[in-house]
This record gives structure tokens, sequence and C-alpha cells, in this order.
């Protein structure tokens, strides 16, 4: 018997309000927003929305001249970088690894702590699914309405999401019995203590931070709160690869630099171990003959 489905199938030809990517043969991008009896115009000709609603997606359309462009979907990590942005968006290869090294998972209690335009809040709502809850506490109201209408664009069903318009710094955590915290803001360290409370027993603590000195300082702290254990930084260096019947070889650019994602695991407090006793064994030194040599 076939599984009920609960949210729209992907698998499904492309309708009116969606957002395409459209692709030439040297694989130039155009971004769409389809609407019934609109045209987009190219240098190729113009290319009627109409033809493109009710179409399969992954297969060719054409414009009037004849051009054909594939059409599809935006993946995730498409649609992040063309997000109408307030602040820097984190890159889609630091998006993976946050939900990696966060272990974020269906059905997960989960506070972000900086909203910025929505794309960390698109990966962790697809990550939890709807079974989940997500809180984000954001304190520039002025960015909160642009990013609310990027995610969703993003996340089909974006209602176990609230925004909360709050100075954590300030006003603190509410949440108690968090699975997860992701936090960006240039300050964690000031919130370490506060979100030690917040999360349950095993529950993980994540922060992306651009600078080694702002991870010093986190990590400073984060020794100092006892109920913070395991505690590790990674960064990633994303190189793509040219590949062509001729040759191979590395792209002439690549993302390298761009955040450092800290994580620790919220655990009892650590005992005080103080110093080890060293017990004192009395050993009898027995004094050996050797053989004479024969």
């Amino acid at each position: 018997m076939a599984k009920k489905a609960t949210e729209k199938s992907a698998s499904r030809p492309l309708e009116a309000g969606e957002v395409v990517v459209l692709r030439d043969r040297r694989e130039r991008r155009y971004r769409v927003k389809l609407k019934p009896g609109g045209e987009y115009h190219t240098h190729m000709g113009p290319l009627s929305h109409d033809d493109l609603i009710g179409h399969e997606e992954g297969g060719f359309v054409a414009t009037t001249k004849g051009n054909k462009f594939l059409v599809l979907r935006p993946t995730l990590t498409e649609a992040v970088q063309e997000l109408p942005r307030h602040s820097q968006v984190i890159y889609s290869k630091d998006l993976g690894a946050i939900l990696m090294h966060g272990d974020i998972f269906p059905g997960a209690r989960v506070l972000e702590i900086g909203l910025g335009s929505g794309a960390t809040s698109s990966a962790l709502l697809r990550a939890i699914g709807q079974g989940g809850s997500l809180v984000t506490y954001e304190v520039r109201e002025e960015v909160i309405e642009g990013a609310k209408r990027n995610i969703a664009e993003l996340v089909a069903d974006p209602s176990n999401h609230t925004v909360q318009l709050r100075d954590a710094y300030e006003e603190g955590i509410s949440e108690q019995g968090l699975d997860r915290i992701v936090m960006d803001v240039p300050e964690p360290w000031r919130l370490v203590e506060r979100a030690a409370g917040a999360l349950r027993p095993g529950g993980i603590l994540l922060s992306y931070l651009p600078t080694v000195l702002q991870v010093h300082q986190l990590g400073m702290a984060l020794q100092e709160e006892r109920r913070f254990q395991l505690p590790e930084t990674v960064e990633l260096l994303e190189r793509p690869w040219h590949v062509t019947k001729q040759s191979i070889r590395p792209e002439h650019r690549m993302i390298a630099h761009t955040g450092f994602i800290t994580t620790a695991r919220r655990c009892e407090p650590a005992p005080a171990w103080g110093k080890p006793v060293v017990e004192t064994v009395a050993v009898e030194a027995v004094e050996a003959e050797a053989d004479p040599l024969t």
C-alpha cells in the first residue's frame, strides 16, 4: 500500500508562482518566477510563462526564435545564492556542515539566534520537518519581513517556524529543553551560560563565526562553563573541478575560508577532578646472577 504523502510531491508539473531556473546551451542560468500570461525576454527570444506552467521539470522549452532552455526547479544551494539579502548569507557548504555537525534531525526542537536573510532557517526547517519546531530570535526588526519572504520561497510549509524580535544578550533565552541551539551572532560567548540552561542533557550548541579571535573567546567561555563538553571547531574549503573529455583540473576559483563552525555538547557539570592520588609502591629489588659465558 502506498504511503500517504504529507507534503506536496516534488515530482509534479511546474506550477504558477514557482521559481524555476533556465539554463542555456552555455550553462548560463536565468531565474524566473512563473506567472500566468507572463513572458520572459532574453537575447535568444521571448519565452512564454504559459509554456512553462504545466511542463515537466528536467525538460527543454523553446523561445519564439527556436532557442532551447533546460528548465529545472532550483536546488537549495542555487536558491540561497540568489536570495535578496540584508547581510552576508552563510554559504551552502557551511549550511550542510551545520546540519551535520549540529546533528539536526527530524522532529528536533531548535532555537536559532540570528535570522539574517533566512538561509539558515530554511535549511534547518527542511531538516527538522513538520514534526520539529524552530524558534528564531532576531534583534533587527527591519530584516524580519524580508527573511520571512525568502523562507516562504524555500520551504513548502514554514508554519512550525516562529520569529521573535528579541535581543538574546539582554533578554536571555526563554525556551527550555531544547535539542539544539544554532547561533550566528558576533559575541556568542555572552550566551554560553544561558544556552547551557536552555539545552536538554546531550543537546548541542553550534556557533558560526568568521574570525579566529572570536572562536578563541568562545572556546574560553566553553571551557569555563562546566556543563559543556567535547568542544570542536572546524572550517570547510570547497574546490570545484573542471571535467571534460580532454582534461580534468581544479577550477581557477574556489570557495575558501568563509567561517568557523564550533560545537559543544550539554552534559552534567564536569567534576572538580583535583590532583590525582599517587600511590607509592615499595618494590623489592632482586639482584639476578647472570649465567657464566661458556
